[in-house]
Formats: structure tokens, sequence, C-alpha cells
């Protein structure tokens, strides 16, 4: 996901990074398969899956940093892609991977350590992000997110709304159900709703079309003409008009404080998100539960992990993506964290599907978010899609903040996405 970044503060930590290497933990040696430098954006915990391969490994050093956002971490990498001092190993937001797929040449192609092998334990559509049209395989994707809702049942039974996350799902089958369901908690109780609409409603109805940013066969760009595209723009700002939302971006102090204390009830959640949830409101345990998206599935966010070029220990950073993101590896992450698995073969597995998460009132989880993957149309995503979505993000957040005019945030939107691709 993508949000508002100071470009002076991505580029100071990219600096930092590339001249002087990370900070924290041992130096690790060079060339050899006992050692590696690790670079992860925040806010996903990697911190703890380092750990746990360390249990298993424990002669293995593991140097790891946490560059910032998603969006900083890959302006690191670019920047010390381009002055040849990287990491072993890097974690890639999924919106950032094709312009380094369009790179490859500064990046190991994982089939040298058997890649190719093993690629078939991973969803096909999700493989092929990370694959150059020549069969070069760049990154090995970690995890997908799904999307479902995450709700507040005291809540909603406060406004008078159903709590049975089977009924709460039924009250909307589509965006516009949201949207009215919103209205009637927003009266019953005079709080916002949702937290906010760029992202609960924008990011995730714009990832659930059939093609997205980039035509799908021939990869040109249709961002301003795409009408799927328009409809969850069109959509998120009627979700504004109407009056529903908190209007505090996600990740954000007011979102954090907002989620701790009750003042909005909804957060689109991905599966990612619930361990976001769990230790921004931890006093909130039992109180939340998680419903369908409304439309029923798509798919938000994904990562992968890639080890570039001019890497010191090559062989150590493929050590620690074959042990951790294998189907065992994948599914032992999900029961640790919550994060989805990309290994298809897991789905079925009885330790996934019974998973019960005590903090989301015992919501089967495993169950939910695998669901929401059924019947999915994969779309091509190109190099700037990151770019895109964040400009679309940036017009629609304008308005929710009263700064900007929603009869010309689409115009607005697209010209300043001409203006940051060059176009």
């Amino acid at each position: 996901m993508k949000f508002r970044f100071a470009a002076p503060v991505a580029l100071a930590v990219a600096l930092t990074l590339a001249a002087a290497g990370c900070s924290g933990g041992p130096t690790t040696a060079a060339g050899d398969d006992k050692s590696f430098e690790f670079w992860s954006f925040t806010g996903i915990d990697q911190k703890a899956a380092v750990q746990e391969y360390r249990k298993e490994h424990p002669d293995v050093r593991v140097k790891l940093t946490e560059v910032g956002s998603s969006t900083e971490t890959a302006q690191a990498l670019t920047t010390a892609l381009a002055g040849g001092k990287v990491p072993d190993l890097v974690l890639i937001q999924g919106d950032d991977l094709p312009k380094f797929v369009q790179q490859p040449q500064n990046f190991h192609d994982l089939r040298e350590f058997g890649a190719d092998k093993v690629k078939g334990d991973y969803l096909d559509w999700v493989m092929s992000q990370s694959t150059t049209e020549d069969g070069q395989i760049i990154g090995v994707p970690t995890d997908v997110g799904g999307m479902a809702v995450a709700y507040r049942k005291d809540l909603f039974a406060e406004a008078g709304l159903p709590t049975d996350r089977e009924a709460v799902s039924k009250l909307w089958p589509d965006w516009d159900a949201f949207i009215e369901t919103g209205k009637k908690y927003t009266k019953a109780t005079g709080k916002p709703f949702v937290d906010n609409a760029p992202t609960s409603v924008f990011y995730q109805a714009v990832n659930q079309v059939s093609e997205k940013y980039y035509d799908n066969d021939d990869h040109s760009p249709i961002y301003a003409k795409n009408p799927q595209v328009k409809e969850a723009f069109d959509t998120t700002l009627k979700a504004i008009e109407a009056g529903i939302t908190a209007k505090q971006s996600s990740f954000s102090n007011g979102w954090s404080a907002g989620m701790a204390r009750g003042k909005y009830a909804v957060v689109a959640a991905p599966s990612w998100m619930l361990n976001s949830i769990r230790t921004t409101a931890p006093g909130t345990k039992g109180k939340w539960d998680i419903a369908t998206i409304p439309g029923g599935n798509g798919n938000w966010g994904g990562s992968y992990l890639a080890i570039p070029r001019n890497a010191k220990n090559p062989k150590a950073a493929w050590n620690y993506i074959k042990a951790t993101q294998s189907p065992k590896g994948q599914l032992q992450h999900f029961l640790d964290s919550g994060s989805l698995p990309t290994t298809p073969s897991v789905y079925e597995d009885a330790r996934l599907t019974s998973m019960k998460d005590e903090f989301f009132s015992g919501a089967p989880t495993g169950q939910i978010y695998t669901k929401s993957l059924l019947g999915l149309e994969p779309f091509y995503i190109g190099p700037d899609s990151a770019i895109i979505g964040q400009e679309f993000l940036n017009a629609l957040t304008d308005v929710e903040q009263g700064k900007g005019d929603p009869a010309k945030a689409w115009d607005t939107a697209v010209k300043n996405i001409k203006t940051a691709i060059g176009q």
C-alpha cells in the first residue's frame, strides 16, 4: 500500500544506508552461506520472522534493517543499486516490484538457486509478476493480502445493526450497500462509520477489477480511460460525500488513536492488516469480527524477496528464502502472524482451515481470506502502478480533508499522474 512520504526523508535514508551500511547487529562476513544482510520495510514485523529462522539455524547471522515504509525501502534500493552497495536480500512490496523486474541485470535470476523447480508451489498469477518475459525469476512471493472487512461488534450493536459475521456480510453485497450501511450507522450513533474512504473504499474497490492501470494484453497505460478505475474513484467520492468517514488516514497517529478509542467501527482488512489492528488497539480484543468484503473477493497486498546482483552472500539469502517461503514456512507464518500464504497447496490444510483468531471473536481467518481469492481475475501491474495509485489516493485524500474539489478530483489526479510518470 502507498501513502504520502517526504522524498527528502526517503533519500536521506537511502544515502545513509548506501554509504554507511545498515546499523545494528554483527558485521556480515563476505561470501559465505552463514550470514547475510537483509533490508525490509516496517510495519510487518519481519524481525519476528528472522528470529524464528535463527531458532532453526542458530549458526546463521542476519543483519536486519527495517528501512522505512515500503516506498522508502524501494527508493533506498534504487539508490543502492546505482551506487553498488546492496544488501544480500531485500523485501519489495508488490506494487514496487514491476520496475525492478524491468532491471533483471540488477538481480540474481533465482533459477540459479533452483527457483524454477519450486515456482509451481505458488499461485501462478502471483509468481508471474516477478518473472521476466524471457523467464528470469527476480523474486519469490512471501504473501498475498486477500480482502475482508474488520468491524467492531459492540459498536454495531449500539447502532442497532446485526453483529453476526454472516449477517453483517449480507449488509453489503456491493459498495453502494456498504455506503448505505455506513449512513445508517452514522445516523444512529452520530459517529463515523469507517476510518477513511481513500484506502478502505478506493484501494479495495480498485483491486477488485479485472483490468487496472494497464492493459492486460499490450501493457499500455489505461488509468485515465478505464471505466473500472473511474467507478472505484467515483464510489469513493460518494462515500466521502455521505459523511461516513472519520477522515483518519491509515497508520496516522489519529488513525491509531481512533482505533483504540472506538472512534470508527470499520476498517478494510486484508490479512496483513489484522496484526496492525492487534498491535494498535490491543485493548479491543474480542470486540472485533471479520466480514466479507463488498463484491466478495479481491486482493490487496503482497511482497517478494529478491537478491541483488552484487550481493556478497547470495547463497545465505537464498537459504533464507527457501526455508521461510516454502509451503510449510508460509503456513507457519500464517499461523503465527496471519500473513496469507501464496502457496495454494496449504489452503486445504486443516491447520489453516480450522484457524480461528480469538482477537477477532474466533473468526475463521484461513477460510475467509482464501475464499476471497477464489474467482479472482488477476490484472497486469505495470512499472508505475504504485505512483498511479498514490496520485489517485492523494486526490481523494485532499477531497476527504476538505482541500480538494470533488468535481475536479479525477482530472487533478490524472494530470498529476501524467506529470509524475512523465507522460
